[in-house]
């Protein structure tokens, strides 16, 4: 059997077993080839070049091995690998946050930032920041700017350390512990935040795969809102005159924009839409 013949057969497993995607991949063959490609010790994007390598028994017990753990126990691929992958770059991941998947890398990696900016931000702070790995790529993105990183989670925090670690970051990425902007004394060019923003009925429906990852870092309140409150009515407090918020909200834009009718935002083009990532100026949130 051929690497690709495995993973096709994996793939067939995945779909008729059900399992849910969305953290990191969208659909049975890609997370297949993830998982087989991972076993088989090659590299993720190395398909095209082992696609026909014929492999022995044990190599295939193995890989169908861990494709057994992925159904059977509903965990999140990455946290079955130890490793995730966001604008091409790899984080350390666990059950301590949930598996790195912001749309704000998107607009954060792809220059549409730039449009808003004021040139290069000199100070940049992550909210939410779990992993740390929106913190590690605007350190990366803007090799100037001085990051924050803030997180109620401690053993988020912590795991975020190993990320900043990997990435030789130390000297430019300052992780912080607090709630919300307890621990945060600064004022920032930019504020990105991927907050908690589910609603009450979605996180009561989340397949298993979701409800693996920590609800501290999911559940939003009854509308999703309850944290994006605290960070609309605090940001302002916290930005530079011509500072900027970018904020995720996935698909509660509905029950974003009965909370704050008045409030001027501009949406942010994502492979989700332009209703996921909002931009919002300090003047905007100082008015609302």
């Amino acid at each position: 059997m051929t690497i690709l013949e495995l993973i096709e057969r994996c793939s067939a497993r995945l779909e008729q077993a059900g399992v849910s995607f969305g953290q990191g991949t969208t659909n049975a063959f890609d997370e297949a080839a993830w998982l087989v490609l991972w076993r088989l010790n090659l590299p993720l994007d190395a398909l095209d070049d082992v696609a026909d390598r014929v492999l022995d028994e044990q190599a295939i017990a193995n890989a169908e091995s861990l494709i057994a753990r992925r159904i059977e126990t509903r965990h999140p691929a990455a946290y079955l690998t130890g490793e995730a992958w966001l604008q091409g770059v790899p984080f350390t991941i666990d059950e301590r946050s949930i598996v790195p998947r912001s749309l704000i890398a998107e607009v954060l990696c792809d220059g549409t930032l730039d449009a808003w900016l004021h040139g290069a931000p000199a100070r940049v702070l992550d909210l939410c920041t779990g992993n740390g790995s929106l913190a590690v790529l605007a350190a990366m993105r803007w090799p100037a700017a001085a990051v924050d990183a803030s997180d109620v989670s401690l053993d988020a925090l912590h795991l975020a350390r190993l990320n900043v670690q990997r990435h030789d970051l130390e000297d430019r990425v300052m992780l912080l512990h607090g709630d919300g902007f307890a621990a945060v004394r600064d004022r920032y060019d930019l504020i990105l935040c991927n907050p908690p923003y589910v609603n009450a009925r979605s996180m009561a429906v989340l397949p298993a795969e979701f409800r693996a990852e920590p609800a501290l870092a999911l559940a939003g309140g009854d509308d999703g809102m309850d944290f994006v409150r605290r960070a609309i009515r605090d940001a302002a407090s916290h930005l530079q005159p011509q500072g900027l918020l970018v904020l995720e909200i996935g698909h509660e834009r509905a029950h974003f924009d009965a909370a704050f009718a008045q409030l001027e935002v501009i949406g942010l083009p994502t492979s989700e839409g332009d209703d996921a990532v909002l931009l919002i100026a300090r003047d905007a949130l100082e008015r609302a």
